[in-house]
């Protein structure tokens, strides 16, 4: 794929950030933009036709779970994973490695963003069943739905992949966590850099097999945990990668495990290394303060399920902090929930609704509360874009962090 893929915008003075649009056969992503998060193929609780609504630019669904349900033959007939989730807008798919891990092994292994007390991977794994098991080649795993066994390859997950049809795909990495010790993590960057390259080939296979379908840009993503050498030897190392037809990846995933109170240290690495006429996605962050230090030192795009994971518990973002809207001192409280927030709930509801819905479990809760946080976060970023080009972007952060984490309202 030519640059034209993503064109510049405004540099953030003195900083790596920047604005720019990423160019897609489904349509332009102006960023810094959220990414929504739509798992099997569904933002949950909420129709595609209000996810656009509200802003959201593209969506990013799941490979690992469009691979076990419906199969990635149907999306694949029904047209792409656009057409079968009637979604007009760009699309993403991640390439499933963090799942197969993070689902796929006994003692629920997940990404820390805080290193205090983690113990390493063999002292969590004493007594416990591994339902993943990583060689070489691939990931052996059983399904968290019927522990049925699978296998994914990198040619296995770009083959997923490029049936979903989604227009921006991942190269099949190892998620390591910080759990893991500095000499897996050595290994783990290696067997990364080695699947690139054979999604790399499998890619451009596919893509000259499928020419009947739009292109999808394929992004390489990058492991090294909290080690500086590690994650800008990676960046190199996936940027020295070049297919048989010339061309390299057409971006790259920062992914793996990210300390947050190194968040911006780490993003700062990688994109120091990576090449800047290319765009960065940030894997996994959605959190106010992370939004912005990883905005300034060079992310693009950015996916998480937590404003629609915290909703479906009552959890509400508003611009004055995170408060529990089940608690009791809502029950009368008739305001909107957030009297900036220009979504759908904040102009129909008010709190006391959503309180009496969560109280009484009904399914409208989960959608009322989940449009408004996405709301928020695509709003935030957005605002976040516009003061870049605007030239106030650190009075916009001040604000805007000031007001939020004023107290702890959690």
């Amino acid at each position: 794929m030519s640059q034209s893929f993503f064109t510049l915008g405004t540099r953030l003075p003195g900083r790596l950030g920047r604005t720019g649009t990423i160019h897609t056969p489904h349509g332009e992503i102006k960023t810094p933009a959220f990414i929504a998060v739509g798992t099997n193929a569904t933002v949950k609780a909420v129709l595609p036709e209000t996810m656009k609504d509200l802003g959201t630019q593209a969506v990013l669904a799941n490979a690992y779970h469009l691979y076990l349900q419906p199969g990635p033959d149907i999306v694949d007939e029904a047209g792409g994973l656009g057409r079968f989730m009637n979604w007009p807008g760009p699309t993403f798919t991640d390439s499933g490695g963090f799942q197969v891990m993070s689902l796929g092994v006994g003692f629920k292994k997940v990404l820390s963003m805080d290193s205090v007390g983690v113990q390493s991977d063999d002292v969590i794994a004493v007594g416990k069943e591994r339902l993943a098991h990583v060689d070489d080649d691939g990931v052996t795993f059983k399904s968290h739905r019927d522990g049925s066994r699978h296998r994914f390859t990198p040619e296995i997950s770009m083959s997923i992949q490029h049936r979903l049809g989604a227009d921006i795909i991942f190269a099949f990495d190892e998620l390591t966590t910080l759990f893991n010790t500095r000499g897996y993590q050595e290994e783990s960057v290696e067997r990364t850099q080695a699947w690139a390259v054979r999604c790399i080939a499998e890619h451009e296979r596919l893509t000259a097999e499928r020419s009947h379908r739009p292109y999808q840009a394929l992004f390489g993503v990058v492991q090294g945990a909290q080690y500086e050498d590690l994650r800008r030897k990676a960046c190199r190392g996936l940027e020295s990668i070049v297919g048989e037809t010339g061309n390299g990846f057409d971006g790259y995933g920062i992914g793996g495990a990210l300390e947050k109170q190194n968040l911006g240290t780490i993003v700062r690495w990688c994109n120091e290394e990576l090449p800047e006429h290319k765009p960065r996605h940030l894997l996994g962050i959605s959190e106010p303060d992370d939004l912005f230090v990883a905005i300034e030192n060079g992310a693009d795009t950015f996916d998480c399920v937590n404003p629609s994971r915290v909703a479906r518990n009552a959890a509400i973002y508003t611009t004055t902090g995170r408060f529990n809207i089940n608690t009791s001192r809502f029950r009368r409280d008739y305001n909107p929930i957030d009297d900036e927030c220009d979504c759908y709930t904040c102009k129909n509801y008010s709190r006391a609704y959503l309180h009496h819905l969560f109280k009484s479990k009904e399914m409208l809760s989960s959608t009322l509360a989940t449009i408004h946080n996405e709301r928020f976060t695509i709003r935030l970023v957005d605002r976040i874009r516009e003061s870049i080009d605007g030239g106030y972007f650190d009075e916009l952060k001040s604000e805007t962090l000031g007001r939020f984490y004023a107290t702890s309202r959690v």
